[in-house]
């Protein structure tokens, strides 16, 4: 831990001779935990003394010991799993030592703080952090200790860092169970080890009777968030290495996002070369292999490339169905990409229901699923993967797509007013994707708002140049008769050529 002086008076805190600037909430935090540096200071407390009693997120809490980590060290404040946090004291020990980090990303989930005041509840507590340790060993790509390991550390004052060590583990998730009559109130947050910087938090409320469907409802939202926010981490800490030490792994996950952004031929061809990079090191990387697809995917949605550019990695797609494929990510890239550019359909759904299987709380994997329902007529069960996708996380950055397919599906069972209420929010969410509003001038037609579907149709032209009636049919990846005949009479009602 870095040496600090303390000031209450003049509420200043001096490293060395440097003053440290800290927020006033945090310089609080720092003098509590100070003057009772030798014990350990529950959460519930501090939020009681720190706040005065006022109604605060325990959010705010994590927020303030990050700060006080990033000031005065990762060391500085030792998280105690089960109970709270403990001022760091004494000369710094050498990090201890522990086994290697693997070669994917790696995370242990510690005890939560049990905050209900009443220790008779300490079973449920536990019982909630082992089925998040057991859902998230489902989530492909990434290592999770077990929960026999993590549960060592329960009430011990153990520094982040030195967890994240003897465990072998870059990333560490912790949180505390408060309770108020029947209600129960969860957080978690997601930490990166070494360093103490908080990736993601949430909280989480439901009544003690339903604490099954809590329990569900806690593992689902954490495991979608950790698959997002743990690839993102993963990508720039592989931006932050040299060039030339860059294995495929890495470049995988520095394409990763852009793939997922690919709006123009630019931006396909820019994640593609990332990718051809990663494949020259490892051709039977499946990852990278599915990441082309996708990037292929996602650049004809957006109405970057013709359909014929988009079909050109049709025989990629085929390979990676190779029986022996349990990614569940690779299989819904594949199987997505099937069904889109090559119309398998049914090969599509099939792997999607097993890319489903591996990982129902993906959303990127449920999304795709009712995209390809939509694609077979399968509009209600589409609906029901769309919304699952909000429930996991709405704020998700691939909702905008969920929301797309969602207002395809509603075309699909002749909710119209709904379908262009959605559809205005997703495209609100992300205006480049043409898919969208595609949709959205056929959704205006078949609403009665045919002013707005001309308007909409000529900017979509202006675009998307290629685009005739003619051209949606010979492309269209819908395979319902009705409906690709209602959307492309919208179309041409709406002014576009034939």
């Amino acid at each position: 831990m870095t040496s600090f002086t303390l000031h209450p008076d003049s509420r200043e805190v001096i490293v060395g001779d440097t003053p440290v600037p800290l927020g006033a909430r945090a310089f609080d935090v720092l003098v509590y935990l100070d003057a009772h540096r030798d014990r350990v200071v529950s959460k519930a407390e501090l939020l009681e003394q720190v706040w005065g009693g006022l109604a605060v997120e325990e959010g705010n809490l994590s927020v303030q010991i990050s700060a006080l980590r990033k000031a005065l060290g990762p060391k500085a404040v030792a998280t105690v799993p089960g109970v709270g946090y403990k001022l760091a004291t004494g000369a710094a020990k050498p990090a201890p030592k522990g086994p290697a980090l693997p070669t994917i990303p790696s995370i242990a989930v510690l005890p939560f703080a049990n905050l209900t005041g009443r220790a008779e509840q300490d079973y449920l507590v536990d019982g909630i952090v082992a089925d998040l340790v057991s859902t998230l060993s489902r989530l492909p790509g990434i290592f999770v200790i077990a929960s026999s390991s993590s549960f060592a550390y329960k009430g011990k004052t153990v520094a982040l860092p030195d967890i994240g060590a003897e465990l072998g583990v870059r990333y560490i998730l912790e949180g505390a169970i408060q309770a108020g009559g029947n209600r129960l109130r969860i957080t978690s947050q997601l930490v990166e080890a070494e360093t103490g910087h908080t990736l993601w938090t949430e909280r989480f409320e439901g009544v003690a009777d339903d604490v099954f469907d809590l329990q569900d409802r806690i593992a689902q939202r954490t495991a979608s968030a950790l698959e997002l926010n743990i690839l993102l981490a993963e990508a720039d800490r592989a931006r932050a290495k040299p060039t030339d030490n860059v294995q495929a792994y890495d470049l995988a996950l520095q394409a990763a996002p852009l793939v997922f952004r690919v709006q123009t031929r630019e931006e396909l061809e820019a994640a593609c070369a990332i990718l051809d990079r990663a494949l020259a090191l490892d051709p039977d990387y499946a990852y990278a292999k599915s990441l082309k697809l996708r990037a292929h995917l996602m650049a004809m949605a957006s109405r970057a490339v013709p359909y014929e550019a988009g079909r050109v990695v049709i025989p990629l797609a085929y390979s990676l169905l190779n029986g022996r494929q349990t990614d569940p990510i690779v299989l819904a890239n594949a199987g997505h990409y099937l069904a889109y550019l090559a119309r398998e359909t049914e090969l599509g759904y099939r792997t999607l229901k097993q890319a489903t299987a591996l990982n129902p709380n993906s959303i990127q994997v449920r999304s795709s699923l009712g995209w390809v329902c939509n694609y077979g007529g399968r509009y209600d069960e589409a609906i029901e993967h769309f919304e699952a996708c909000y429930r996991l996380n709405p704020l998700h950055p691939h909702a905008a797509h969920a929301r797309s397919g969602h207002g395809y599906a509603l075309i699909g069972v002749a909710r119209y007013d709904e379908a262009v209420a959605i559809l205005e929010e997703a495209r609100a969410e992300d205006p480049g994707f043409g898919s969208t509003t595609q949709a959205l001038v056929a959704a205006y037609e078949l609403a009665g708002q045919h002013e707005k579907a001309v308007a909409l149709n000529a900017a979509y032209m202006n675009a998307v140049p290629q685009m005739t009636v003619r051209y949606y049919y010979a492309n269209t990846p819908f395979r319902d008769r009705d409906m690709e005949d209602r959307y492309g009479g919208a179309l041409r009602a709406a002014g576009l050529p034939e």
